[in-house]
């Protein structure tokens, strides 16, 4: 699936994944491929990208973690939205 995220100021992402978790306002949630379409705001936490590998031009922006053997790329946000639909979404944060 696609997933691109956009600050103000620059794109922090834009890529292939497996899955991404979110910071939702009432809890995190995964968004997976063939996932049904949404949109949702998000709150101030930390959206989680679950690839294989990130472009090392977009690397700087990330953390990275490992969670059972899978590489885990994460990004600090404030707060945002995200419109999800046909494995392709798009993140809007601070």
């Amino acid at each position: 699936m696609n997933i691109k995220i956009l600050t103000p100021e620059y794109v922090v992402f834009e890529g292939e994944v497996d899955s991404v978790l979110l910071p939702g306002k009432n809890g995190e949630f995964h968004l997976m491929k063939n996932h049904a379409g949404i949109v949702s705001s998000l709150s101030g936490g930390k959206v989680k990208l679950f690839a294989k590998s990130i472009d090392e031009a977009y690397a700087k922006n990330f953390t990275k973690e490992n969670e059972n053997q899978t590489e885990v790329f994460s990004y600090t946000i404030k707060s945002g939205v995200v419109e999800f639909n046909n494995d392709k979404g798009i993140i809007l944060c601070e």
